[in-house]
Order: C-alpha cells, then sequence, then structure tokens
C-alpha cells in the first residue's frame, strides 16, 4: 500500500487550501486519515473517514476542516487557516476507523502546510 498527499503550500491567514492524498493497493476497506507536525511537536491526529463516510475530527479543526473521500482518495478542505494550521500533513490508513496514531499501518510522506499571519 502506497499513499501519496498533494496540495500544501504558503497561504495567508483566514485562506483555504484542498490536501488530496492517492492510496493504491488494498485501502478500499480502510479509514483514511489525516495527522499534522508542527515544529517542535508531536504528530497529531487532524481527521479520518471510513469507507462508508464515518468521520472523526479534531476540536482544533471543526468547522473550518472537511474530511471527504471518493474510493481510494481522501481529500482535507482547510477553511480559514490559522498560523497554528502550519505544519506538515500526512495521510494515512487505517484498517478501523480510530483517532489514535498507532492504529494506522501506512503513511504518506508528507505535505508541508505554511499559514503566515
Amino acid at each position: 500500500v502506497q499513499l501519496q498527499a498533494f496540495g500544501g503550500g504558503l497561504v495567508q491567514a483566514g485562506g483555504s487550501l484542498n490536501l488530496s492524498c492517492s492510496a493504491s493497493g488494498r485501502t478500499f476497506s480502510y479509514a483514511l486519515g489525516w495527522f499534522r507536525q508542527a515544529p517542535g511537536k508531536e504528530r497529531a491526529f487532524v481527521s479520518t473517514i471510513s469507507r462508508s463516510g464515518s468521520t472523526y475530527s479534531a476540536d482544533s479543526v471543526k468547522g473550518r476542516f472537511t474530511i471527504s473521500r471518493d474510493g481510494g482518495k481522501v481529500y482535507l478542505q482547510m477553511n480559514n487557516l490559522k498560523p497554528e494550521d502550519t505544519a506538515v500533513y500526512y495521510c494515512a490508513a487505517s484498517p478501523v476507523l480510530s483517532m489514535r496514531m498507532d492504529v494506522y499501518k501506512f503513511w504518506g510522506q508528507g505535505t508541508q502546510v505554511t499559514v503566515s499571519s
């Protein structure tokens, strides 16, 4: 299984970005999620979606970020971005829907999101 994330970049506070991730291999039944790691901080959960469309999101992004999915592709629409959203964003695949990082078996390479104030 391989995952590739795209769509990061530099944006001003209040702006929007749409991240995408393509998962190859046997990921049809897997949950697909997004995590992020800010400089000097641990990797943290952002949002996840099951094959059937059930979702979980971190409190810090609720109302601003929307996760969606089309088969083996997962998207993260990020609106009203804040400087504290600056991080490397990773997509990942898990056999179960969870906010726990340790259940995600496969990881993409990450894409940088930088939000300027």
